[in-house]
């Protein structure tokens, strides 16, 4: 149990890094504030913003903004304890080294297990989703690819045979529908199999990952020329909307009252996610100590304030009633007959997407690169390329793991996966900075997470908090006693109990407190069935960490 928990100390972390610097292991360093704040935008303003940003307002009303403002707390205590750690240990594992340093070895791997889902799964879903919005403005543009290019075989499958049922009952089809219908009956045979799958989400993907492989010179520069273009867009999105608000719109304000409002939790959350992936770049910057904390902060201040005027530009056009599609912000544009900002919003997605994929291709690797520099994973994943100076072979194993899958899965009902691996990765980071808090460098002149004393604080807002739910709750889950349906909310609501006691009698520090449990909190909203698979991911993680991890780890020899 020991050997489980066995650390590496700040100063032990840095000097690895420094000796992999002059070594086989140096990677250029050329990030800087700008090009930092630019990747965190690029990162975090994609799907969420063109797509689910609509499902999240149908649910929620006008008050979604009340969300996006919840979240971003939520993120932003989250922000300010990565910060602490990225002034404090430069390095490119992000969470995963911080957790090395602040509880061990096997928290360390499950932390990174947990951010390989978070990309990999997050990136699939980026490429399919962009994958459908190109087809889509290539066939504005009246150029069409076959439908079996642009789908996975079973979506193509059950969608055939659902438009079948239909058609014999003389019911007409939907767009979506007569598209599924028709690659199932196009689609080319070899060996007896149809060949369906989706060519540009895999397209995409290898055009990415061989940026990066390229060097972060050029990964840079695309996404500060993504970012550009991005932001310009929205910025006339709010502006040109402006003149088409409907204040009537905005009235009821909360019309499923904050039920509804909470229901979009999971995709306002999928729409913050990029930030952290920052922190896998801690090698290639200028000064990751005062770079990072800022580029981290700024960008989700930038995107937050972008989220709220959004938010409320869509619910001021049109009713919330009518934003449940999948490309909200070409929608309204379309339904009030401005076509000429619906066409502009549909480039603009597609470049959205991109550069979200481009920074979790980028950052990916690097966590590989982390893991493997300590023994956890073969060396290979470690090697930098003597031209490029990037972890080559992580890149490319990355870009395998993402292409290959989004060749043939469709995997959009998995968002909340990847949202759990991200949250989980945020309740330990905060914790980590709760525990290193006793073991701080006094020399450090990097930032910190300010002081506060939540010894009160804590036990007083469990209290409040745990009076409203009992009272306010329409599940009735304490009254109605049901382990296994609400496990998730009972886990919450120990863990604030815990937390709230250990607080009082050992005065913990609150922003990195609030951070731990407003993120776990998000984790409980993201469904049993989520949970599970995450679990069984796990599950699969210590398997090969046993197996592997622990007899190779560096050390598993420093410390015999």
């Amino acid at each position: 149990m020991k050997a489980l928990f066995r650390k590496k100390n700040v100063n032990q972390i840095l000097t690895e890094a420094n000796k992999a610097e002059h070594g086989s292991h140096q990677l250029h360093k050329t990030l800087s504030l700008r090009d930092l704040t630019a990747m965190g935008i690029a990162a975090i303003i994609g799907a969420g913003i063109f797509s689910t940003i609509g499902n999240a307002s149908f649910m929620g009303g006008p008050a979604v903004i009340l969300l996006f403002v919840f979240t971003a707390i939520a993120c932003g205590f989250s922000a300010m304890s990565y910060a602490e750690f990225a002034s404090s240990i430069p390095i490119s594992g992000s969470a995963y080294t911080y957790a090395y340093a602040s509880f061990g070895e096997i928290i360390a791997w499950i932390i990174g297990w947990a951010l390989i889902l978070e990309y990999g799964i997050g990136n699939i879903v980026v490429a399919i989703s962009w994958s459908d919005y190109f087809t889509g403005l290539l066939a504005g543009l009246h150029i069409h690819v076959p439908d079996y290019l642009t789908m996975d075989y079973l979506t193509a499958k059950n969608g055939f045979e659902a438009a079948s049922n239909l058609l014999a009952k003389n019911e007409t089809l939907t767009f979506v529908q007569t598209e599924q219908h028709s690659a199932w009956l196009t689609a080319p045979i070899f060996l007896g199999t149809k060949l369906i799958f989706d060519l540009p989400a895999v397209g995409v993907v290898l055009a990415i990952t061989a940026l990066i492989y390229r060097g972060v010179q050029e990964t840079k520069k695309a996404s500060n020329m993504f970012v550009a273009i991005k932001l310009f867009v929205i910025v006339l999105v709010i502006v040109v909307g402006a003149f088409y608000v409907n204040p009537d719109n905005w009235s009821p304000f909360m019309p499923n009252k904050i039920t509804g409002v909470l229901q979009g939790v999971s995709s306002v959350f999928f729409a913050y996610i990029g930030f952290d992936a920052l922190a896998t770049t801690a090698e290639e910057c200028k000064n990751p100590e005062r770079d990072l904390p800022k580029s981290m902060i700024a960008s989700l201040v930038i995107c937050t304030v972008l989220y709220i005027l959004i938010s409320l530009t869509l619910t001021g056009m049109i009713s919330y009633k009518e934003l449940a599609v999948g490309d909200p912000l070409a929608f309204v544009f379309q339904k009030l007959n401005v076509n000429w900002m619906s066409g502009i919003v549909a480039v603009s997605a597609v470049i959205a997407m991109a550069s979200v994929l481009l920074v979790f291709q980028n950052g990916q690797p690097r966590i590989w690169m982390s893991m493997s520099r300590d023994g956890l994973l073969p060396k290979k994943f470690s090697n930098i390329h003597p031209k490029y100076k990037t972890p080559h072979f992580s890149t490319l194993i990355t870009g395998a793991l993402v292409a290959i899958p989004a060749l043939f899965l469709n995997l959009k009902e998995v968002t909340d996966i990847s949202s759990i691996g991200t949250l989980f990765a945020f309740v330990l980071v905060n914790a980590g900075v709760i525990q290193m808090e006793s073991h701080r460098n006094e020399n450090h002149k990097g930032f910190r997470v300010p002081y506060i004393s939540g010894r009160i604080i804590m036990p007083l807002l469990f209290l409040v908090s745990f009076f409203l739910f009992t009272v306010y709750d329409e599940n009735k889950i304490f009254q109605n006693f049901d382990w296994s349906a609400n496990f998730p909310a009972y886990s919450f609501w120990i863990l604030f109990a815990v937390i709230s006691i250990l607080s009082f009698l050992k005065r913990f520090s609150l922003l990195p407190v609030l951070g731990m449990i407003t993120n776990f909190y998000l984790m409980t909203q993201l469904g049993k069935s989520n949970w599970i698979a995450f679990g069984i991911w796990l599950v699969i993680g210590l398997i090969i960490y046993f197996f592997y991890g622990k007899k190779h780890s560096k050390l598993n020899y420093t410390h015999r």
